[in-house]
């Protein structure tokens, strides 16, 4: 559980040298270094279009957690629509701690509002939360110490799994809001964040190409961008559209599309 600061995550600077360079005898080999990606979540970085637009206004407007029915909102929507992101950018501005839910627990949950000195709190992937005991218990103790609960799922709390009557009924209550599926133009900006995020240098004409035949689906994209990195990294090359194709291949293999 983190407490989230959205100016260090969007100032963060982009990691520097992918490779290095090691003897082999006479010769020089270029291996690829592993490189761990830490995705931008401030808000400059969000990609703003028609399919998120509802739930920007019900998180982002500075009085909206006011107009919240008990204080509570759910973010719902498939993975890669931004969720974690609009998420992220809301605890930043409230200073909110963030859990995951699958990693929730009761103890957890009494040790930071002991210490309190917040009046927000975030939960990612809360239909994840292993025990409906404990997502009942933070639910409770939101609502007895009257601060916001802003939580992210798959799909709206109404039906996340709840064999709790108490927690069920409470889940019911929950206002949500949908991110939904992602138009051309926010693919496209989405692609090009991506590859800029990475470092990843690609032709226009590359990503034309890309954009034309990924699933449009967010995700899609985002899966696609992370393995063009580790194509790259493999091969020490460029990403041409060779290179594009063959990861794109081993995508449709793997998600059994044609």
């Amino acid at each position: 559980m983190t407490r989230f600061d959205e100016t260090k995550a969007s100032s963060r600077p982009p990691k520097e040298g992918r490779k290095r360079r090691i003897n082999e005898g006479d010769g020089v080999t270029q291996i690829a270094l592993p490189f761990v990606y830490r995705p931008r979540f401030g808000r400059s970085d969000f990609v703003a279009a028609p399919s998120n637009a509802a739930a920007r206004a019900w998180v982002l407007d500075a009085e909206a957690p006011y107009r919240w029915p008990e204080g509570r909102m759910a973010l719902w929507g498939e993975g890669g629509t931004g969720k974690t992101h609009l998420l992220s950018i809301w605890a930043g501005r409230y200073g909110a701690p963030v859990m995951a839910g699958e990693r929730l627990n009761e103890r957890d949950v009494a040790a930071l509002f002991s210490q309190g000195g917040f009046k927000a709190v975030a939960l990612d992937n809360a239909d994840r939360v292993p025990s409906e005991h404990d997502l009942l218990h933070l639910i409770n103790l939101v609502r007895e110490h009257r601060v916001f609960l802003l939580m992210a799922g798959r799909l709206p709390p109404a039906r996340w799994p709840a064999m709790l009557p108490d927690l069920a009924s409470r889940l019911r209550a929950t206002s949500s809001v949908p991110l939904g599926q992602a138009e051309e133009d926010l693919l496209h900006r989405l692609l090009l964040r991506l590859l800029a995020e990475r470092q990843i240098v690609v032709a226009p004409q590359v990503t034309e190409w890309l954009l034309r035949r990924l699933p449009r689906r967010a995700s899609a994209v985002r899966d696609c961008v992370s393995a063009l990195d580790q194509a790259a990294m493999a091969s020490g090359g460029k990403v041409t559209r060779v290179l594009a194709a063959s990861v794109l291949e081993g995508l449709f293999a793997r998600d059994g599309e044609p």
